[in-house]
C-alpha cells in the first residue's frame, strides 16, 4: 500500500481538532481516518499555536473576495426579483 501524504493544512487542522474542540488524539484519528500515531506526532510538531501557511491565508482571503462580491449580486438578484414579483402582483384584477 502506498504511503499516503498529508498536506500542511490537514495536519493542522488534526491538530485543531485535539488543541480547540477537545477531541482526544484517538478520537482525532478516527474521526479523520488515520493512525493515532500520526495526529500525535502532528500534535507534538504543529503544537497549539498552529497557523496555516501564508500561502493558505492569500487563497482564503481571495475566496472570501470572490464569495462576497457573488453574495452582492445575488442580493441584487434577489431585490430585482422581488421588485418584478411586487409588480406583477399588482397588475393582477
Amino acid at each position: 500500500m502506498p504511503k499516503r501524504k498529508f498536506s500542511r493544512e490537514f495536519k493542522i487542522s488534526a491538530v485543531k481538532l485535539v488543541n480547540e474542540q477537545g477531541y482526544s488524539i484517538a478520537d482525532a484519528a478516527k474521526s479523520l481516518g488515520i493512525d493515532s500515531g500520526n495526529v500525535r506526532n502532528w500534535v507534538e510538531r504543529y503544537g497549539p499555536d498552529a497557523q496555516p501557511s501564508p500561502s493558505t491565508e492569500a487563497s482564503l482571503r481571495a475566496e472570501v473576495r470572490r464569495l462576497r462580491k457573488r453574495n452582492a449580486e445575488l442580493l441584487m438578484e434577489r431585490d430585482i426579483l422581488k421588485k418584478a414579483a411586487a409588480y406583477f402582483a399588482k397588475e393582477q384584477p
